[in-house]
């Protein structure tokens, strides 16, 4: 059985990531799904590395509210 993390392709570092306050996540895509992983677990087995999968538009949106929070200095807990 194919896991999330072999469906998943094209893990890259997100645009976002800031090293220096070591919040790192990578994304990868799936046709009509986004994943989110974080890069400090990179040494973790695929089986035990935690994974977010969203469908496309889903994260489409969630992104949207990020940027709109971040615009309106709104901090997202």
């Amino acid at each position: 059985m194919e896991t999330w993390h072999e469906r998943m392709t094209g893990w890259h570092k997100s645009s976002y990531t800031h090293f220096e306050e070591n919040a790192c996540v990578e994304v990868g895509s799936a046709p009509g799904l986004v994943g989110l992983r974080d890069t400090k677990q990179r040494m973790l087995p695929d089986a035990e590395r935690p994974l977010l999968v969203f469908r496309a538009l889903a994260f489409s949106a969630f992104l949207r509210r990020l940027r709109c929070s971040a615009r309106a200095g709104v901090a997202m807990l």
